[in-house]
């Protein structure tokens, strides 16, 4: 009996969690304006070479599978220094490139297991190489206008969501969730909160 008054105590704080403003999220200075296309978009920013980014991976792909048709998960690199805009560089490549393969996994794993940083664009050719890309393909895509333009328009966003640390997620153009571990509740209760404006 205690055993099971303890489980529904548990689950009923689960299931009532309600976010803080100021604690669990907070309002964007700058926010970006709402498309009213029906779609509530949920972004990540993250960075390849961000420890907290590579443990959060799994749960926000296992949280993507979940969501309701009217939520647009996207993501998006930091861009801070040289390096974080080089792996910048890398992320739109592979959606350019659009691989059978899971490469973003892959750059997450080669930086985090094998401890291969991708701190050049040689070590970006030669980590390609060994998937079987060719580098011809990489560096049509990695200097080219269409991706500058892109790691440009992250550039533009990073400074405006005063992104000052990773991951980071933003709801709708609006919200700012704070990393915690409750962090894909307070989207979801976001979400809901907002899909009557999108």
């Amino acid at each position: 009996k205690i055993l099971l008054s303890l489980l529904l105590v548990t689950s009923g704080l689960a299931y009532s969690f309600e976010p803080i403003l100021g604690r669990d999220y907070s309002l964007l200075e700058n926010p970006l304006p709402i498309k009213q296309d029906g779609k509530v978009e949920v972004l990540e920013i993250f960075w390849y070479g961000c420890g907290h980014c590579y443990a959060m991976e799994s749960k926000i792909k296992a949280w993507n599978k979940t969501t309701p048709e009217y939520v647009s998960f996207k993501k998006m690199p930091v861009t801070w220094g040289a390096i974080h805009r080089l792996h910048a560089s890398v992320f739109y490549t592979i959606d350019s490139l659009k691989y059978d393969k899971d490469l973003h996994a892959a750059v997450f794993s080669t930086i985090h297991n094998e401890r291969n940083f991708l701190a050049s664009e040689q070590a970006v050719n030669k980590f390609f190489n060994k998937l079987g890309i060719q580098s011809s393909d990489v560096s049509k895509y990695l200097n080219s206008f269409g991706i500058k333009q892109k790691v440009k328009r992250s550039i533009e966003l990073t400074k405006q969501f005063k992104v000052d640390s990773v991951p980071m997620i933003i709801v709708d153009g609006k919200y700012k969730v704070a990393a915690r571990d409750t962090a894909l509740q307070t989207v979801d209760y976001l979400v809901e909160m907002q899909k009557s404006e999108s």
